[in-house]
């Protein structure tokens, strides 16, 4: 065993002169422990929140979107279509016709964006899951249905008793604008609100989305598409797919996974994330303060010790390294149960849901979503044991070397 390590396990768990001296490196390994506990609970709990609101977006968003380098709207290309939905990794496609509308329901009126869906819908999205009131039911015979969302729903007064029709305004392309009745360039249709979904704020109060027909017909669009949306097998490479989807498409179209179509989402994500971790880790860097307290005052209670090796020839660089390792193991020991406790808390609220959220019963999660992510706890170790370090180096280098002098002068060897 390294000596150096041998004895500073020893002056660790040892019985000291001073018993505040105790108390200090308690105190020590106890504020490691509590920043490294919370930094573990703070990214698994981060971590869960994260995963939630990413499936809520999956429910909506597809794996892969393919839109119009130029313009709004691309012809339907079946050939390019089949070409995709025989690529290797690619579960389903799905053609996709948007645009801007004004809805009134009874008295009430709001501006949303209708959703145009083919029968392929269901296969690529998991919206029918999302459904909470009615069905995800689009089409019925020779009739077309709408799902709203939840917050189109509430600013309509939405029913779904299939009494009072959903009336969808939009401009007609095809028609001149005539100031004298400009109600001649407006298109109007109806359709009745099958069902209600709820995912996320942003879509909640757009979205409402029914069959491609009725959406082309009332822009008057024979076979035009905003968007091919693509469900990929998890088995397969999503960035591989990709990439044979854009070599096979060309450069009129634009491919984006899932994090290109959510880039600024991902990013205030990832940058939450580290802020939260820098602030945590500043807060462990105070904590780790005490460790130079209880060095210091160990130096001292050990002078009997130092003067000891010294006579026994232990060199300046054997003596410093005692205590060096004395304070890095108070960072291990604090790191190892932190962890430990950090990691245990987490996997009990993951799993049992304990601490639950204000307002329980809501439609999404009632307690405090968890996710332990082994990396982030890796990236914790390494961060408490590199500022250990560090702050072992502190009361080594100037208490220490000043401490050894003062020996060498008095004429100690």
């Amino acid at each position: 065993m390294n000596l150096s390590f041998y004895i500073a396990r020893r002056y660790l768990l040892g019985k000291k002169s001073q018993n505040a001296i105790n108390i200090i490196s308690g105190i020590s390994i106890l504020g490691v422990t509590v920043g490294t506990m919370a930094l573990v609970i703070v990214l698994s709990v981060f971590n869960g929140f994260d995963s939630v609101v990413k499936s809520l977006f999956n429910s909506f968003d597809p794996d892969i979107k393919i839109s119009a380098t130029q313009g709004k709207t691309f012809s339907s290309d079946p050939g390019l279509n089949d070409a995709i939905r025989a690529l290797p990794g690619v579960e389903a496609l799905s053609e996709v016709l948007e645009e801007n509308v004004l809805l009134l329901y009874g008295d009430k009126q709001h501006i949303a964006t209708i959703k145009g869906v083919d029968e392929y819908f269901r296969d690529v999205s998991g919206l029918d899951s999302m459904v909470y009131d009615g069905s995800m039911k689009l089409k019925d015979e020779n009739r077309s249905y709408a799902v709203v969302g939840q917050g189109v729903a509430y600013s309509l007064r939405v029913g779904l008793s299939f009494i009072n029709p959903l009336f969808v305004y939009t401009i007609d392309r095809t028609a001149k604008v005539n100031m004298a009745q400009p109600e001649e360039s407006i298109r109007r249709d109806f359709i009745y609100p099958s069902g209600i979904f709820a995912i996320e704020q942003q879509y909640d109060s757009r979205y409402v989305v029914c069959p491609i027909e009725f959406v082309r017909e009332l822009l008057t669009y024979p076979n035009e598409n905003t968007f091919l949306e693509i469900k990929l097998d998890p088995t397969y490479s999503a960035d591989q797919v990709q990439k044979q989807i854009m070599d096979m498409a060309g450069d009129s179209y634009q491919v984006k996974n899932r994090e290109q179509q959510n880039a600024l989402f991902y990013r205030v994500m990832k940058s939450e994330k580290w802020a939260i971790f820098l602030i945590l880790t500043f807060i462990l860097i105070i904590a780790s303060f005490n460790i130079i307290g209880s060095l210091s005052m160990l130096i001292i209670d050990k002078k009997n010790d130092i003067v000891t090796l010294r006579n026994m020839g232990a060199p300046n660089k054997l003596i410093g390294r005692i205590f060096l390792v004395e304070g890095w193991l108070i960072s291990l020991v604090g790191s190892v149960i932190g962890i430990f406790l950090g990691t245990l808390i987490s996997w009990v609220q993951q799993r049992f849901g304990v601490i639950k959220l204000s307002g329980s019963g809501t439609f999404v999660i009632d307690a405090y979503p968890v996710q332990i992510e082994i990396p982030d706890i890796l990236l914790v170790w390494v961060t408490v044991l590199v500022i250990g370090w560090i702050a072992a180096r502190y009361p080594v280098r100037q208490i220490s070397r000043k401490y050894l002098l003062s020996l060498d002068r008095e004429g100690i060897v």
